[in-house]
């Protein structure tokens, strides 16, 4: 057995992950919290990239909307991140086969190397274009990754259930 499925195997027979992929209701309440917390997160992201785009809230600041947003961005990825990681812990030998699963890893990876790309290019500079100027190409291009690759990330993640 791999390294890789014998981490899994063990992650699944922790107590912890019996017990949530064993209760009739844990598992579905921590998935909606799942689904939420993803709802909250890409919905804050969704507005800023939209902003970027110059297809939503034109007539405000980028940095004024991105500083409104943001807090709840990382409340959304924190519970997003905390919860999915139960959840595959209590599925993990499963999800390590499931492709659905390893393309959403690799999206989600995608995102956050576009995040971190974007706020050390184009958004370092917000200052200079914030105002009255169009978004930089940089930006734009940023904002259409993103908003294709979360919605990548969200079509992976609900097709985890169906492609085993």
């Amino acid at each position: 057995m791999s390294s890789v499925l014998a981490f899994c195997q063990w992650l699944h027979d922790l107590p912890i992950s019996r017990a949530l992929s064993e209760s009739d209701w844990a598992f579905p309440i921590v998935e909606s919290v799942h689904v939420l917390a993803l709802t909250l997160m890409v919905g804050t992201v969704a507005l800023v990239d939209l902003r970027l785009l110059g297809i939503a809230l034109r007539r405000e600041q980028v940095s004024v909307v991105a500083g409104q947003l943001l807090p709840l961005t990382w409340i959304g990825f924190a519970v997003m991140a905390l919860s999915g990681a139960a959840l595959f812990a209590s599925e993990a030998v499963r999800l390590a086969g499931s492709v659905a699963f390893q393309l959403k890893l690799v999206l989600l990876l995608l995102a956050g190397a576009n995040l971190v790309v974007f706020h050390f290019t184009a958004y370092r500079h917000v200052a200079t274009w914030d105002r009255g100027t169009a978004t930089p190409r940089g930006a734009r291009i940023s904002a259409a990754v993103s908003l294709l690759l979360w919605s990548g990330i969200v079509v992976c993640g609900r097709m985890i259930a169906y492609f085993h």
